[in-house]
């Protein structure tokens, strides 16, 4: 899978260790996803294009290099609300998207119930990001929902995912560089990442 990048930093590492743990409390489990959040975010954009400008300094004139589209970050609900903060703190003037998508728990597929989408993403640097990449089915929506929409440039990212899900939203978009920060061996009967770290959603929110 060349298109599947995983993080070997080791600040990474700890604080995915840190979000694993059962004991780790509410609110530092929404800070450690903040603090991945900017990691990741980091390696995604690498990728973002820059164009030739000057500004004036305090002493003169000098060449700079500035972006040359926009960003949008896209938080797939509602675990992804959780990867925000530390994204809109790498880039603050990005724009923001939500996609809401559930999985049916009896077939495992995603099912959309809602989207909210800046009005023209064809030329944007769009970064989706969802914490858990479990079964894939909700990343090749969220993906397929961007694609439908305009968007040519994607990229996904998320802190755990089994290689169940990287192998299936690889295979659906080869042209997407996805980056991870961990990967785990197997999904369990319903679908959950093993060991992972639980419901990332639930314990964001602390409704566990």
């Amino acid at each position: 899978m060349k298109n599947v990048h995983v993080s070997k930093h080791p600040i990474v590492m700890d604080k995915i260790a840190r979000l694993r743990d059962k004991k780790t409390s509410v609110t530092d489990f929404r800070r450690l996803m903040g603090e991945v959040s900017m990691f990741l975010s980091h390696d995604a954009l690498l990728h973002a294009k820059v164009r030739g400008a000057r500004v004036r300094t305090p002493v003169g004139s000098a060449k700079v290099m500035k972006l040359s589209h926009d960003l949008v970050f896209v938080a797939v609900l509602r675990a992804g609300l959780g990867m925000m903060d530390g994204l809109l703190k790498m880039y603050p003037e990005a724009k923001q998207a939500h996609i809401g998508i559930y999985r049916d728990e009896e077939t495992l597929k995603p099912v959309k119930y809602y989207a909210r989408l800046p009005e023209d993403v064809s030329d944007s640097l769009v970064v989706i990001a969802d914490p858990m990449l479990a079964t894939g089915g909700s990343a090749v929506e969220a993906v397929e929902i961007m694609k439908s929409r305009g968007a040519k440039n994607i990229c996904f990212i998320c802190m755990i995912a089994a290689r169940e899900g990287l192998r299936r939203l690889s295979s659906a978009h080869p042209d997407m560089p996805i980056y991870a920060g961990t990967v785990d061996e197997k999904l369990n009967s319903k679908g959950y990442i093993v060991p992972g770290l639980g419901d990332a959603g639930d314990r964001m929110f602390g409704t566990n």
